[in-house]
């Protein structure tokens, strides 16, 4: 029996996770949270074979929970769930210890193999796009600017460019705006950027969204 724990903050994804996972006879959920603390705590109870976990979570964000999970748990499987398309937060979260990276749209079709894959098999869950990002980021030395961001900076960057406002970000991030202010003039700096026109332009232009 494949021991799953899921952590996602939306009640109705939370929900559909668990409905997928639950109907298969060699599978069952263990543990749920909606919070990064309240994964970290579940973690310290429930031994599960992987981790589930939504890349976009209150407070801390899905990157950062996932390096403490790495540190806490190294030898924990985890399988990021995303609303955002591969090409922006894959490789990012690969490199930061995932196992997996699944955009939520394909839970449905998904989500049992890639449990199974990581679990069962020992290997990672990527597209063939994605293996391909890892691997021409090893062979090519001239990283794009944007490589320079924290992964928050990146995560309100694309935030930005899709025409959200600081307050929607702040919101949405559980942040205050001063702080989501403070991150917009560090990505600024950073990529020698003057206003969110720009900030948009450059994140089209490097396939950032879509």
């Amino acid at each position: 029996m494949i021991k799953v724990s899921v952590a996602d903050d939306h009640p109705l994804m939370l929900e559909g996770v668990k409905r997928v996972l639950n109907r298969e006879v060699d599978i069952e959920v263990i543990g749920e949270a909606q919070s990064g603390a309240d994964a970290l705590s579940m973690l310290v109870d429930a031994k599960p074979d992987i981790l589930i976990l939504d890349l976009t979570m209150p407070g801390k964000s899905g990157l950062d929970l996932l390096k403490d999970v790495k540190v806490l748990h190294p030898e924990l499987p985890v399988l990021i769930l995303s609303i955002h398309p591969e090409e922006r937060f894959a490789v990012r979260c690969i490199k930061a210890g995932a196992d997996g990276y699944l955009c939520k749209s394909g839970i449905v079709n998904e989500l049992t193999q890639a449990v199974r894959k990581i679990v069962l098999e020992n290997r990672k869950y990527i597209t063939a796009e994605v293996a391909e990002q890892l691997v021409s980021q090893v062979n090519y030395e001239g990283r794009p600017i944007h490589d320079s961001l924290s992964d928050r900076e990146f995560e309100v960057l694309c935030m930005i460019a899709e025409g959200k406002d600081v307050q929607e970000i702040a919101k949405e991030l559980s942040l205050s705006p001063h702080t989501v202010h403070t991150y917009r003039s560090r990505i600024k700096e950073k990529l020698n950027l003057t206003t969110n026109v720009e900030m948009t332009r450059y994140a089209i232009q490097n396939h950032l969204i879509t």
